[in-house]
């Protein structure tokens, strides 16, 4: 009896470890693929930013979120969005109000695929806990407390992560927003000139999606979420 309880927890341990490795290597071919898009679709940075090229900037704040819109303000919000993303031709590509947009608006630009947002956060936050002298003088809590929270998903990326998105990739992330007396925030890498830029809308405060030239604009499924107001 007890022999057979120990093969049974071997073959269970034998399937776990090949779980595992079919897991990691999933996880791998992932990674190489979002390298082989980013670096293919690389020659497209820039093309939103010369239509935009006129626009003045507001200097960027790296904050938490603490601030949600009601919906009357946030439809008001929308309008304005969609009536700046018609003067500039610029197309918008929503991805799903999971509370992953940011991430998933960022892996948007850089791989053509909202679907690497995992990876996306996941770099992000190892940006926020190698570089932790830099963004932690902008965090109201416990910044492990802040950055453990940030790595999960569903968990909303604010002002931070977009700082610390533009120094880990190197990006000018550029924001064409909805609100009233700010139409564009960029925000730039600290330690070194950008090699690329990213460009997202960003709708009341809460949502972001991924923005092209209207003639750019990848096909794109519609999202299988949709945004939290709605």
């Amino acid at each position: 009896m007890w022999n057979g309880a120990q093969n049974g927890t071997h073959s269970v341990g034998e399937s776990s470890s090949s779980t595992s490795m079919s897991s990691q290597q999933d996880v791998e071919d992932d990674r190489m693929i979002a390298a082989v898009l980013s670096e293919e679709y690389a020659k497209l940075d820039g093309a939103v930013g010369r239509r935009l090229s006129s626009l003045a900037s507001i200097p960027h704040v790296p904050r938490i979120n603490t601030f949600i819109p009601d919906f009357n303000d946030a439809s008001l919000d929308h309008q304005r969005l969609l009536q700046r993303l018609n003067i500039y031709g610029l197309y918008e590509v929503k991805v799903s109000g999971d509370g992953n947009c940011q991430f998933r608006a960022l892996s948007d630009q850089m791989y053509k695929s909202p679907e690497y947002h995992k990876h996306v956060r996941k770099d992000i936050v190892k940006q926020l806990k190698d570089y932790r002298t830099l963004y932690e003088g902008y965090v109201p809590m416990k910044y492990k407390r802040y950055y453990k929270k940030m790595a999960k998903s569903g968990e909303w990326g604010d002002h931070i992560t977009l700082q610390a998105a533009a120094d880990k990739f190197a990006a000018k992330i550029c924001l064409l927003t909805s609100f009233r007396d700010t139409c564009f925030i960029e925000i730039i890498p600290r330690s070194q000139a950008p090699k690329r830029e990213l460009w997202l809308s960003f709708w009341s405060e809460v949502h972001y999606n991924s923005l092209y030239e209207i003639r750019d604009a990848p096909p794109h499924p519609k999202p299988k979420k949709k945004h939290w107001l709605f």
